[in-house]
């Protein structure tokens, strides 16, 4: 079995930051692409930021300059350094795996982890 969890939302002002990890676990044989979406009611979710098993990394227009993706292979984790947050990155952050584990090869998500930001 395959979990993928979250951590590391929380309330924040304007100009704050916040840290989001997301670690995937289970009978895994590799992971490949992690990536982070967010999404707010009312909205699709959306792409944030994403990294490959070897490092490149693609962000949306909104973030870049200020989130940072990152991750630790031996860990099977993926982090999200946010910077000068504004009140629009209020939303629920969702991480997607893709990986290989004992059942095959599948995309798994986490449960989500809410980011607020006051103005």
């Amino acid at each position: 079995q395959v979990q993928v969890v979250e951590s590391g939302g929380g309330l924040v002002q304007a100009g704050g930051s916040l840290r989001l990890s997301c670690a995937a676990s289970g009978s895994i044989f590799s992971v490949n692409t992690m990536t982070w979406y967010r999404q707010v009611p009312g909205k699709q979710r959306e792409l944030v930021a994403q990294i490959t098993r070897g490092g490149s990394t693609n962000y949306a227009d909104s973030v870049k300059g200020r989130f940072t993706i990152s991750r630790d292979n031996a860990r099977n984790t993926v982090y999200l350094q946010m910077n000068s947050l504004k009140p629009d990155d209020t939303a629920s952050y969702y991480c997607n795996a893709n990986l290989v584990s004992g059942l095959g090869y599948a995309n798994y998500w986490g449960q989500g982890t809410q980011v607020t930001v006051s103005s």
